[in-house]
C-alpha cells in the first residue's frame, strides 16, 4: 500500500515562492508516475504537473507553465513542486498523486494560500 504525505503549504504573499514536498512510502517509488494536482474552493480538482523519471518529460498546466517546477528524488522517495511568482489564483489544496498501472494513490493535500 502506497502512502503519500504532502508538506510545505502555507500562507504567502503574491509574488513569493513556496516549495511543496510529497513523501512516498510502501512501494518502489521509482516505478510511480507522480503528479501534482490542486483544488481551489468550489472548483474541480485540476492537473498541475507530472513527472515519471528524474530529468524526464514534465508536462505542466498552462496556468503554471514557466512558474512551477516539478522534480523528484528517487533516493528520498520524494517529489517536489517549486512554485514561483505565486498569485491569488494559485490558492488551493495541493494534492500529490501516484499512479502505477491502473492503481491510483492520493495524498491528503496541503493548503496553499496566496494573499496580501
Amino acid at each position: 500500500q502506497v502512502q503519500l504525505v504532502e508538506s510545505g503549504g502555507g500562507l504567502v504573499q503574491p509574488g513569493e515562492s513556496l516549495t511543496l514536498s510529497c513523501a512516498a512510502s510502501g512501494f518502489a517509488f521509482e516505478n510511480l508516475l507522480m503528479s501534482w494536482w490542486r483544488q481551489a474552493p468550489e472548483k474541480e480538482r485540476e492537473f498541475v504537473a507530472s513527472i515519471r523519471t528524474p530529468g524526464g518529460q514534465t508536462p505542466y498546466a498552462n496556468s503554471v507553465k514557466g512558474r512551477f517546477t516539478i522534480s523528484r528524488d528517487n533516493a528520498k522517495n520524494t517529489v517536489y513542486l517549486q512554485m514561483n511568482n505565486l498569485a491569488p489564483e494559485d490558492t488551493a489544496v495541493y494534492y500529490c498523486k501516484g499512479m502505477l498501472g491502473g492503481t491510483i494513490y492520493w495524498g491528503k493535500g496541503t493548503l496553499v494560500t496566496v494573499s496580501s
